[in-house]
């Protein structure tokens, strides 16, 4: 395979350029880039974070490790990794503000269309336009499903910092976005990481129903979102009765941000809820068929946590509806 020719710095910094302008025009709200290695104390909170078991069953983090320590392994030569972010918010009300009773609620992450998708088409996109400046180049892009540190990365390259509730935030955009990545073997101008605007505040961490937040940690086995989503089995009784009308994914310590007072409206429709989405009726649910799942949920992320799950979700949210444990 041929090494790459050395290219001057502003040669570099032009083609950087070109690449940021060409990303924004693709409808992406956030660019960066990145060096292709991690800081090495982010690696190490990594590994003790596996260790003490806060990743619960997702075993597929800890068979990643390799490749997460060091992105060569996924693409060899890989000098740069380019951090893009597309806002997904488009105005409608906050989990914190929707406690309609006989409704419950899915994650305004999930509401429209498959983020990955969307996401993913952008990337590619942007990878034909680095080829047509740089043919040499070898790309390879992920949608959250590759084994990187990508909130890490995305902290590098200048997207934002990761927060007390260990979501990536930005000041201008809260953190109502989606990223993605490509991994390159290009040489570029890289960006430097913000500031961490957190503060004294601990609001995130107090709005936790199920107490998964310790400053910038979080317990993933405590998590909502995790249980609601990722976790297979049957929940704790003691989380689930804490869980609320949470069907899939959890908000809250979002919603409850400071960050995510006035967020920016996302331009893209593709996010606006699906019919019946949006903070949805319980009734209608419990009749819900694996074929119905399959069809309401069609090219949804909500698909991922499967129709037996979705009912298991569902009849605690029920549960503590009539327990008035609904939070």
């Amino acid at each position: 395979m041929g090494e790459h020719k050395v290219r001057p710095y502003t040669m570099i910094f032009s083609l950087t350029r070109q690449i940021k302008q060409k990303a924004f025009e693709l409808g992406f709200d956030l660019v960066g880039v990145a060096p292709a290695h991690l800081p090495s104390d982010d690696l190490s909170f990594f590994d003790q974070w596996i260790n003490r078991g806060f990743a619960g069953t997702m075993d597929y983090l800890k068979k990643g490790r390799d490749k997460r320590a060091d992105p060569s392994l996924i693409l060899e030569g890989v000098q740069s990794i380019i951090c893009c972010a597309v806002n997904y918010y488009r105005g409608h009300p906050k989990s914190t503000e929707c406690r309609e009773k006989g409704n419950g609620w899915i994650s305004c992450y999930a509401w429209g269309e498959d983020y990955h998708q969307i996401l993913l088409e952008k990337l590619k996109e942007l990878e034909k336009f680095i080829r047509t400046n740089a043919p040499e180049a070898r790309m390879k892009s992920y949608v959250d499903t590759g084994p990187l540190l990508e909130r890490s990365l995305a902290a590098e390259a200048g997207l934002g910092w990761i927060g007390k509730n260990t979501c990536l935030i930005n000041t201008h955009m809260g953190s109502y976005f989606f990223i993605g990545e490509i991994l390159t073997d290009l040489q570029l101008d890289y960006d430097k990481p913000t500031a961490d605007h957190c503060g004294t505040c601990t609001r995130c961490l107090e709005a936790c129903p199920t107490q998964a937040l310790k400053p910038y940690e979080m317990d993933a086995t405590r998590c909502i979102s995790y249980l609601t989503i990722e976790f297979r089995g049957e929940i704790d009784p003691k989380l689930a009765h804490k869980m609320g009308n949470h069907l899939v994914g959890c908000d809250i310590c979002q919603d409850v941000c400071p960050w995510n007072r006035h967020p920016p409206l996302s331009l893209d429709d593709r996010f606006d809820p699906r019919p019946d989405n949006f903070h949805p009726n319980l009734k209608p649910l419990t009749s819900l068929s694996p074929e119905d799942f399959k069809n309401r949920f069609h090219e949804s992320a909500v698909r991922r946590i499967k129709w037996k799950n979705f009912l298991r979700n569902l009849d605690i949210v029920q549960k503590n509806e009539k327990d008035q444990k609904i939070c």
